[in-house]
C-alpha cells in the first residue's frame, strides 16, 4: 500500500530500518507497514525504561506494549500538542502555549495544568514539568474531593454523620480512597441502607404484633431457651405417651441396665455424649416433665433456662410441666417462629434496633449520597490531572521508545544504549555491553541458543545478597579460553551500581576469527600436554609400584634369612628392539623435518615466509571459515524473544559490530611500558642448542644423501 509520507531508511544489522527524525515521521507511523517494524511487542519490565510510562502505554494491562498501543500513544500525544516535533525533543516539560486547546480534552488538560501550577504557588509559570508532578499523588490525595467516589470519616465535619460512616465501615466493609485512607463508596452505602431499611421494617412488624412479641423485650430470650431444648422435650413426652400406650415400653424407653453398664467405666460428666443421648427424665406413662430434680444432668442447664425464661412468665412457678402445657407453649411460639423465618440479612444487626432507627431518622443516607456525588463530580478534573502527567511522560519518552521498538537505532548507532541493554559486565579482561536481564535462565537459554551468540549467564547480587538478579552477557570479541562456570566479575547497571557477578551457565558459540585461527594450535598443544601428563603419571605410578615392590621383597628376604634372587641376565634382543623402535620414531620425525626443511630450502628466500603463512592458513583456514559463517549469522532476535519481546526482523550482529559490543583491554594511548619483569621465568638455552643440533643433523643427512649435489652439465648439448 502506497504511503503519503516519504520515509528514510538506514541499513544496519543486515536489514533496512526506518529512520524517525521528526514529529511528522512519528504521526505517519500508522501508515508504515508493520512488517517493516523491528519489534511488535516488548515487556514492560526488565528493560531500562520508565515503568510508569510503559504502564500508561499498556492500556490492556497485560505487561506488554504492543505496536497498536504505541500508535495510540503517539496519536493521543500528537493530538494534544500544537507541534508534534515537541515529541522528538524528549523534554520533561511542556509549555502551556504548546497545549492545543482547540479540542475538549486539550482544554481540560490546559485548565488542569494551570490549576496544578496555581496550587503549587506558580500561577505565572509558562510551562509545567514532571518535577511539578512529583508529588501528584499527595496533591490529589490532599483535595477535599478527588474524584474516586470514596468518602472517609476524616473529611466529614458533622459528628453524627461521621459516626454513621464509621459504623458502616465497621459492619459493612470499606474501600481505600486515592490517598490510601479507609472509606466507603456508593455501593457500600446502598448495601448498608438497603439492609437497614429492610431489617428495621421487619423489626417494626414484630414489635407491633402482640402474638409475636408476647413477652415483650424478653420474648427473644424465651425463644432461645425454648428452641435450645424443644426437640429433647418433645422426645420425652412422646416416650411417656408410648409408655401409656403399652406399660412394657416404659423400661426400655428409659434405657436398660446394660446401657448404664456400658458407660460405667467411663469418666462421666455433664458434657458426656452418651449421657446426653439418654432421655430427658425417666419414662413413665403420662408422666409430666420434672423441672427441678430428676433431670438428665447433660440437659440440666437447658431445662433451667426454659423454666426461668418461658415457663415462669407464662405458667408461674412450677416444678413440673404437663404435656398439655408443653403443647400450649409450642403454639405460643409458632407466630414468633414464623416471623423469625422472614428475618432479612443485615450486616449491621449488632448495632441494635435503637441505633439503626436513629440512623434512619437522621436521614444520613441522603447526606452520604450527597458527599459521594460531590466527590464524583470532580472525577473529570482529576482525570485531567492524570492526563497532564501522561502528556509529560509521553513527551519525554515516546521518541526514545520508538527508536528502540520500530527501529533499533539506539542499538546499532551506538549513540545511546538500547533499552534492553541493562549495563556492562567486566570479566576476563573484557567489558561486555550487551547484557540482558533474565528471569528464568533455563527457559531463556533453551531458545536463546539459536542466536549463535556466546552467552554467559550470571547471577548478580549486591547489598550483601539482599538484591539479586540474573543477566545474560554476550561475549563478541576475544576468546573463551578462561571463561568457565564459577568465574567472577563485576556488573555495573545503568545507574552505576556495582553487582557481584558469577557465571552459572554458558552457551558456547564462536566468539571471534582470532579465536578460530589459534584454536587448532591450542587444541594440539592441549592434546600434547594431556598425553605428556598421562605418560608422566603412568611412568611415575609404575616407578613407585616397582620401588615399593623392591622394598617389600627386600624386607621379606631379610626376615627369611635367604639370599636375594639373582638378577635377570641382560636381554640383548629386548634392548635391541627398544633401540630399534626409538630409532624408527626418531627417523620418522627426522624424515618429516627433513622434508619440511628440504621444501623450504628449495624455495627462494622471499618465498619462504609465504610458504610458512600458507601452511598456517592450511591448518587454521577451515576453522576460520566455519567461524566466519557462524559469526555472520549471529542474531539478536532469539535473545530478546526469549525475554518476552516479539522481534520482527533478523537483527544480525556481524563481526565488526560485534567487536564494538565487547571491548578488550588495551594500554592507554601514550602510556610508558617497562618490559623488565623481576619475577619472569628464567629462560633456558639448552632447547635452542637441541634445535640447532637437530637442524645440523638434518643438513648433514641431506648432504650425505646427495641432496645438495649439482648435477653435471649435459655434455651432449
Amino acid at each position: 500500500m502506497a504511503s503519503s509520507h516519504t520515509w528514510n531508511f538506514f541499513r544496519a544489522g543486515g536489514f533496512d530500518q526506518v529512520q524517525i527524525d521528526n514529529g511528522a515521521d512519528l504521526l505517519a507511523l500508522k501508515e508504515l507497514d508493520q512488517k517493516l517494524w523491528v519489534a511488535l511487542s516488548c515487556p514492560t519490565r526488565g528493560i531500562e525504561f520508565d515503568n510508569k510510562t510503559l504502564d500508561l502505554i499498556d492500556r490492556d494491562a497485560d505487561a506488554h506494549v504492543h505496536a497498536n498501543e504505541v500508535l495510540a500513544a503517539i496519536a493521543w500525544a500528537g493530538g494534544l500538542l500544537r507541534n508534534a516535533d515537541l515529541l522528538v525533543k524528549g523534554s520533561d516539560s511542556v509549555a502551556l502555549a504548546d497545549i492545543d486547546d482547540n479540542n475538549e480534552e486539550g482544554r481540560k488538560i490546559l485548565v488542569s495544568a494551570q490549576y496544578i501550577l496555581k496550587s503549587l504557588g506558580k500561577a505565572d509559570a509558562a510551562e509545567i514539568s514532571l518535577a511539578d508532578m512529583a508529588d501528584i499523588e499527595k496533591f490529589v490525595a490532599g483535595l477535599d474531593f478527588n474524584g474516586d467516589g470514596v468518602i472517609h470519616p476524616g473529611q466529614i465535619t458533622n459528628v453524627d454523620l461521621r459516626a454513621t460512616v464509621e459504623d458502616i465501615i465497621k459492619y459493612c466493609g470499606s474501600v481505600s480512597d486515592m490517598s490510601g485512607k479507609t472509606g466507603i463508596n456508593q455501593e457500600i452505602s446502598n448495601t448498608f441502607f438497603t439492609e437497614v431499611v429492610a431489617y428495621s421494617g421487619w423489626q417494626a412488624k414484630g414489635d407491633g404484633d402482640a402474638d409475636i412479641q408476647f413477652l415483650g423485650e424478653k420474648t427473644q430470650a424465651a425463644a432461645n431457651a425454648f428452641h435450645a431444648i424443644r426437640d429433647k422435650v418433645s422426645d420425652y413426652f412422646t416416650r411417656c405417651q408410648l409408655a401409656a400406650y403399652d406399660a412394657r415400653a416404659a423400661v426400655p424407653l428409659s434405657r436398660c441396665a446394660e446401657d448404664y453398664q456400658h458407660i460405667a467405666a467411663q469418666m462421666l460428666s455433664g458434657q458426656n455424649a452418651d449421657i446426653a443421648n439418654f432421655p430427658l427424665a425417666t419414662v413413665e406413662p403420662n408422666k409430666p416433665l420434672p423441672l427441678v430434680s430428676g433431670i438428665n444432668p447433660a440437659w440440666q442447664k437447658q431445662v433451667d433456662a426454659l423454666r426461668e425464661h418461658a415457663v415462669l412468665p407464662l405458667f408461674g412457678k412450677k416444678e413440673n410441666l404437663l404435656a398439655s402445657e408443653w403443647t400450649a407453649l409450642c403454639v405460643k411460639f409458632a407466630a414468633f417462629d414464623t416471623w423469625q423465618a422472614t428475618k432479612p440479612a443485615c450486616c449491621a444487626e449488632q448495632l441494635g434496633k435503637a441505633r439503626l432507627r436513629e440512623i434512619l431518622a437522621a436521614n444520613h443516607k441522603a447526606a452520604i449520597d450527597n458527599l459521594i456525588s460531590q466527590d464524583k463530580a470532580v472525577e473529570t478534573e482529576v482525570k485531567a490531572i492524570r492526563s497532564v502527567e501522561r502528556l509529560l511522560r509521553y513527551s519525554r519518552d515516546l521518541f526514545t521508545l520508538v527508536n528502540n521498538f520500530v527501529s533499533f537505532r539506539s542499538f546499532y548507532t551506538g549513540r545511546d544504549k538500547a533499552i534492553f541493554q541493562l549495563g556492562t559486565l567486566y570479566l576476563d579482561g573484557r567489558s561486555c555491553d550487551l547484557c540482558i536481564k533474565v528471569e528464568n535462565i533455563g527457559k531463556h537459554a533453551e531458545f536463546a541458543n539459536t542466536s549463535g551468540l556466546y552467552l554467559a549467564y550470571c547471577d548478580c547480587v549486591r547489598s550483601g545478597g539482599t538484591e539479586k538478579m540474573s543477566i545474560a552477557a554476550a561475549f563478541t570479541a576475544g576468546d573463551s579460553d578462561f571463561l568457565m562456570v564459577g568465574r567472577n566479575g563485576i556488573f555495573y547497571d545503568r545507574k552505576g551500581q556495582d553487582w557481584d557477578a558469577t557465571i552459572v551457565r554458558i552457551l558456547d558459540h564462536p566468539i571471534s576469527i582470532r579465536q578460530a585461527f589459534w584454536s587448532p594450535y591450542k587444541k594440539l598443544i592441549k592434546f600434547v600436554n594431556e598425553q605428556l601428563q598421562k605418560l608422566a603419571a603412568s611412568k611415575a605410578a609404575a616407578a613407585n609400584e616397582k620401588w615399593i615392590k623392591a622394598v617389600s621383597e627386600g624386607s621379606q628376604t631379610v626376615v627369611a634369612g635367604t639370599p636375594p634372587p639373582p638378577k635377570a641376565p641382560f636381554d640383548v634382543g629386548k634392548f635391541a628392539g627398544i633401540f630399534a623402535a626409538i630409532g624408527l620414531a626418531v627417523g620418522a620425525i627426522g624424515g618429516i623435518l627433513a622434508s619440511l626443511v628440504a621444501g623450504l630450502l628449495g624455495l627462494k628466500l622471499w618465498q619462504i615466509p609465504l610458504a610458512i603463512i600458507g601452511l598456517m592458513l592450511l591448518i587454521s583456514g577451515p576453522a576460520m571459515i566455519v567461524a566466519w559463517f557462524k559469526l555472520k549469522e549471529r542474531n539478536l532476535g532469539p535473545v530478546l524473544d526469549a525475554n518476552g519481546w516479539a522481534i520482527n526482523a533478523r537483527a544480525r550482529i556481524n563481526i565488526s559490530f560485534g567487536t564494538s559490543l565487547t571491548k578488550l583491554a588495551y594500554l592507554p594511548q601514550g602510556s610508558h611500558r617497562s618490559l623488565a619483569d623481576p619475577f619472569a621465568d628464567k629462560k633456558t638455552v639448552w632447547p635452542y642448542y637441541v634445535l640447532i643440533g637437530g637442524i645440523l643433523v638434518a643438513l648433514i643427512g641431506l648432504w650425505y644423501i646427495g641432496f645438495f649435489e649439482v648435477p653435471p652439465p649435459n655434455s651432449g648439448t
